[in-house]
Parts: structure tokens; C-alpha cells; sequence
């Protein structure tokens, strides 16, 4: 392991800020907040950083709900686990249907950052750290058709 570089610019954490996963430095969306609904997913067409392409093949971010699925369970149990122990739950009252209606709007106000970091995820299965980005060019786009991108 490379011990030069300091420990935040290899940490995998990166990810959850929505960093490329070749250099962990460039962003991969062009506006920085989630919330401004109508950018939520506009991404730069490659790192600004190290040039490794985000638009691998067309459709490659279909898969990314997968990851978003992931995610939304893994919140879901961990507001459950965390309404049980402080809250609690009873057969004699409603405190499942607040746990519900919480955990509901909960996700609806953490979607458009759970989106960006599902694509960050997914892009990360296939695009792996490299520590030496710097001196190594990114592997190019094999299976994208720009004149059929955007005909869904």
C-alpha cells in the first residue's frame, strides 16, 4: 500500500461524496448539491481530474438502482432498529404507523443524494482505485453508441 498519499485521498469514504473511483478527487456531478432538483443528476461526461469516462456504455446506470435499493433497505433497518431501542414498539398503540410514516419521509428527502451515490457505487464495481492515476490513462469506452445514446 502506497503510504505517501495522505489516508482522505485513498479512503473509500470518497465515494459517499460522490468522487471519481479511479483518482477519488474529481466530482462526478456538476452541481455539488443534491437537493437542486432540476441538476440532481446531471454528471460531467468525465472526471475533470484524471479524464477516466463516467458514460461507460449505454444504459451502464440502470444497474445503479440495485445499489439504491441496497441503500434504502440498509436505512430503513437501521431507523427501525433505532425506533425500537429508543422509541419502542407496542401491540397497544401506533408507534409502528409514526416509524412508518417517518422512515417514509425520510427516504423521499434522502433520494436524490442516495441516487448520486448509488451511481457512485456502481461506477465503482468496474472502476477501480488506481494509485497511480497520474501516470496511467484511463481504459477507453468500448460499448458506447453516441447516436443511440439518448433514445430510450
Amino acid at each position: 500500500m502506497n503510504f505517501t498519499e495522505p489516508a482522505e485521498k485513498r479512503s473509500p469514504l470518497k465515494l459517499l461524496a460522490c468522487k471519481c473511483p479511479r483518482c477519488r478527487e474529481g466530482d462526478m456531478f456538476e452541481d455539488k448539491n443534491p437537493w437542486h432538483l432540476k441538476n440532481t443528476m446531471k454528471m460531467y461526461p468525465q472526471c475533470p481530474i484524471c479524464k477516466q469516462p463516467f458514460d461507460i456504455e449505454v444504459g451502464f446506470y440502470f444497474g445503479s438502482s440495485y445499489v439504491s435499493y441496497a441503500f434504502t433497505v440498509a436505512l430503513s433497518v437501521a431507523t427501525f432498529i433505532a425506533w425500537w431501542v429508543i422509541i419502542g414498539f407496542s401491540i397497544n398503540d401506533n408507534r409502528i404507523f409514526y416509524w412508518l410514516t417517518f422512515n417514509a419521509l425520510l427516504l423521499i428527502a434522502m433520494q436524490p443524494y442516495l441516487m448520486r451515490v448509488a451511481r457512485t457505487g456502481w461506477l465503482a464495481f468496474l472502476v477501480k482505485y488506481d494509485r497511480n492515476w497520474k501516470n496511467n490513462q484511463p481504459k477507453p469506452v468500448e460499448r458506447n453508441n453516441r447516436d443511440q445514446q439518448n433514445n430510450w
